[in-house]
């Protein structure tokens, strides 16, 4: 099983170190999504479909919203990885330069030698919670990136930022809809019915203004709902997994580990916010 060896959350999103082992389904997050190589196994990312290996010599950054899924080469030997969560709005207002506010031109990122300073200085920080200059560090680390992942991309704001705009009134209405019930049974079916689409035409349009489909926009919200719930609630691990509409303790704990990397007992035992 995968572990943490240090989470903190803070305005600047999430930033953690894990050991992993499991792999991650498909999935997505509202945030920028940066991973880091630190020791151990290789991994891969499948970044919009494309693999990416992830080492020494190679990063992976990941838009908001850009499905993605993660495994480990090896089945003995877990992959050490530093993980960033940033927040789009954090950065852009971090950071003077940031056009698109955290969408990477590229999700292959070389870890130069100024980069990994500022990664090995993050591990140093996080493992002995000198969390003072932590916020400084990831923006720092997250500009560099940022900034590299659109060298030699040539592309207008106006065509990609036109991207993430939904022009769909039916499509808002879903994402209303996903947004006001995703704890309870959501029927898929039931809500293209309700804004009046076929099931095939309402995974088209949704793909196609959100960048991910509903079942993983559906999960995004479930995680992002029990991340805060172990953070800032006393509820059981088993009551946080029921009000998500989970059946048992055993399904939630699955979800959140291919969702999110660990358990739910683990994420609440070493998260901290800072």
């Amino acid at each position: 099983m995968s572990h943490a060896l240090a989470v903190f959350h803070g305005a600047f999103g999430r930033v953690g170190l894990y050991e992993f082992n499991t792999p991650f389904v498909t999935h997505a997050h509202r945030e920028g999504h940066l991973i880091f190589y630190v020791d151990g196994a290789g991994a891969t990312a499948k970044v919009s479909d494309v693999d990416i290996q992830i080492g020494p010599s190679t990063a992976v950054a990941i838009s908001p919203w850009e499905p993605h899924s993660f495994r480990v080469e090896s089945k003995i030997s877990p992959c050490l990885c530093l993980v960033l969560y940033i927040k789009p709005i954090w950065f852009l207002e971090s950071s003077h330069s940031a056009q698109f506010a955290l969408n990477f031109g590229h999700p292959v990122i070389t870890p130069t030698e100024d980069i990994q300073r500022w990664v090995r200085r993050l591990i140093y920080l996080l493992l002995h919670q000198e969390l003072e200059e932590i916020a400084d560090s990831i923006l720092e680390t997250t500009r560099r990136c940022y900034e590299q992942s659109w060298n030699n991309v040539e592309v207008s704001e106006p065509a990609f930022s036109n991207r993430f705009r939904c022009n769909d009134f039916r499509i808002r209405r879903s994402l209303l809809m996903m947004r006001e019930c995703f704890s309870g049974g959501v029927e898929i079916n039931a809500i293209a019915r309700e804004v009046g689409l076929s099931r095939p035409h309402f995974f088209q349009q949704f793909k196609k203004y959100v960048g991910v489909t509903p079942n993983v926009y559906l999960n995004t919200l479930r995680s992002e709902q029990a991340i805060e719930d172990l953070l800032n609630s006393t509820k059981s691990v088993t009551d946080i997994g029921y009000d998500l509409g989970f059946s048992s303790q055993a399904s939630f704990t699955r979800f959140f580990i291919a969702n999110v990397g660990i358990a739910p007992s683990e994420y609440r035992r070493m998260a901290h916010i800072y």
